[in-house]
């Protein structure tokens, strides 16, 4: 399948911080998630990806388009959808007034025709009845929908959402994977998020970053597989676990090398997620 986006060697440096550090990547349809730690480089990734920050080496593409020009940008950016972790909402717009200035921004320059696309986004994320309200009066669950309807006009054939799902409640978080998941039919989405549910629920592939580098890429099974062998229940936090914590059923579930004999448990996204991060020599949650 020819990929949607193809990265090589990024890297970025924040005066002596690392941010990237040689990132390659293919991306194609589908949904692929990002996983990672805070201050593992997913946003600036994202950022470098949506043309909003330029790498300091390396190069890629996106739908056979180079953005280090100016006019490879400005093709790349009217096929790119992005919501960034803090939208840029401006409170005092309508939801209808924020999501059109976006739609002018991306060169919809016919008034009837962009207003029909914008009318279609809203309808699309369910805010057809608050299209009318001040953006500043809505809730932050339904701001977020107002942020992605911005981020879906034009029909864009890559979609980058960072943390899309941040500070949602339980609800508000199975209406956005409802979005997601129909967004990545016929699209490119790359969805960074803290929620390994979140990847288990509606990624095809998984990469996960630490320290700006690639630790892993693949599906979720095969990062779930990682742990297999590595889980184990006790009736106490076992002392050589590179993690553990206590379940809801009073036990601990324990991550690592398992003493001789242990009850072994099913190994799920977030353990091998976790264990990827201990090979990576990042500090995981005890």
């Amino acid at each position: 399948m020819t990929p949607t986006v193809s990265a090589f060697g990024l890297s970025l440096h924040y005066g002596r911080t690392r941010a990237l550090d040689e990132v390659s990547l293919r991306l194609t349809p589908g949904v692929t998630g990002l996983l990672g730690p805070n201050g593992a480089g997913k946003t600036t990734l994202l950022r470098v990806l949506a043309t909003a920050a330029p790498a300091d080496r390396g190069t890629f593409t996106v739908l056979g388009h180079d953005p280090s020009g100016a006019a490879g940008r400005r093709e790349v950016r009217r096929r790119l959808g992005y919501l960034p972790q803090t939208p840029g909402l401006h409170p005092h717009f309508t939801a209808f007034e924020f999501v059109d200035y976006v739609a002018i921004l991306k060169e919809l320059t016919d008034r009837a025709a962009r207003h029909r696309e914008v009318r279609r986004v809203l309808d699309e994320v369910g805010l057809a009845d608050v299209r009318a309200r001040s953006v500043g009066k809505l809730s932050g669950g339904t701001r977020r929908r107002v942020a992605l309807a911005a981020a879906l006009v034009g029909e864009p054939a890559f979609l980058v959402l960072d943390e899309p799902t941040v500070g949602l409640d339980p609800e508000q978080r199975m209406r956005f994977r409802e979005l997601i998941a129909g967004a990545g039919e016929g699209r490119t989405v790359l969805l960074s998020t803290h929620q390994t549910e979140d990847v288990a629920m509606l990624c095809h592939r998984v990469l996960v970053l630490a320290d700006g580098t690639v630790r892993f890429d693949g599906t979720p099974a095969e990062l779930a597989a990682r742990a297999a062998g590595r889980v184990w229940s006790s009736a106490e936090r076992a002392p050589g676990a590179r993690a553990g914590w206590r379940t809801g059923t009073g036990g601990h579930r324990n991550l690592g090398d398992p003493p001789p004999g242990a009850d072994l448990l099913e190994p799920t996204l977030e353990d091998g997620y976790l264990l990827t991060l201990d090979e990576a020599g990042t500090e995981v949650a005890a």
